[in-house]
């Protein structure tokens, strides 16, 4: 469905895609993860024709996207980070203004308008000017104005940022539905949580080239690291090959759990003040630590309330 080969893009001197390649299957959700001007709104930006790129190609459905942006704009669903709705008109006009900009008309317009409203528990919303709404519902909201014409490969660039728990639920509930369904998402996050919740392929980009691509089990078996943690009563105590912080002792091991059985056989009179021992398996952020030398940053949540 997505084809990208050799993407380049740079302003001025500086470079914000190195060449990127990449594939991504029909129905497959594909999380487009990394650090904080690692490119990954660039991309977006460029496949779906928000900018120009100074080299390379990308394909969508065999399509050329430079020379065919009319034929693809049906195809394509895009909800950028920056927000852009109409905040004087209500909730549903907002969806029938984007809807008919999409093709979508009449009967088959208020089914969607109806359908996207549930999905993403929008629906005692829809009277309410745009304008009036929370962050959150603001972002939902905002989600699914690309949704309401049922395209084949939908964009989501930060899609749950300002969403609280419940509504962030319902976002990723409405990406596996419309996956299932034979869509293809590209999902920008830095909640690596949600890209492990949705069971999607990873893309790790950093400094404008994907460091990393592949299914999530694969990637978190290639790089993931498991560890153990061990919690005391006062400052932790010196143990060899453990990390000591203030109460904790951490070690990044293969076997945290013969570790963790081998460390505390040797605290002698300091078992007494051990509190909690944690067993933490590797995961995608430790995958991700791994490939990228640092933990993912996390977007300041202005407006959290949804």
């Amino acid at each position: 469905m997505l084809e990208i080969e050799g993407l380049q893009k740079s302003y001025g001197k500086v470079k914000a895609l190195e060449g990127i390649d990449l594939h991504v299957a029909p129905g497959e959700v594909c999380g487009l993860i990394g650090p904080n001007g690692a490119g990954k709104t660039t991309l977006v930006s460029v496949v779906t024709g928000l900018r120009d790129a100074d080299a390379g190609s990308v394909r969508v459905a065999g399509l050329d996207a430079a020379s065919n942006r009319k034929g693809i704009r049906g195809i394509i669903g895009c909800a950028p980070q920056e927000l852009g709705l109409y905040p004087t008109i209500s909730v549903r006009a907002n969806m029938e203004f984007f809807g008919r900009w999409n093709g979508v008309r009449g009967r088959r317009l208020s089914t969607r308008i109806e359908e996207v409203a549930d999905a993403l528990d929008l629906a005692s919303l829809l009277d309410r000017r745009a304008g009036d709404l929370s962050g959150g519902q603001k972002r939902r909201l905002h989600t699914g104005l690309a949704m309401l014409h049922a395209p084949r490969l939908l964009f989501l660039d930060e899609p749950t940022v300002g969403a609280d728990v419940v509504a962030r639920m319902r976002l990723l509930e409405a990406v596996k539905r419309i996956s299932s369904q034979g869509c293809t998402v590209v999902y920008a996050t830095h909640y690596l949580a949600e890209i492990e919740s949705l069971g999607a392929s990873v893309a790790v980009l950093e400094a404008g080239r994907i460091r990393e691509r592949g299914p999530l089990a694969e990637v978190v078996a290639r790089h993931g690291q498991s560890r153990a943690e061990l919690e005391f009563s006062g400052d932790a105590p010196r143990l060899a090959g453990w990390q000591q912080k203030g109460s904790r002792l951490s070690i990044v091991t293969a076997d945290p759990a013969s570790a963790t059985a081998a460390a505390i056989a040797k605290l002698n009179g300091e078992a007494s003040r051990l509190r909690g021992v944690r067993i933490v398996p590797a995961s995608l952020e430790s995958a991700y630590l791994a490939i990228t030398g640092h933990g993912p940053d996390i977007m300041e949540e202005n407006n959290a309330q949804a």
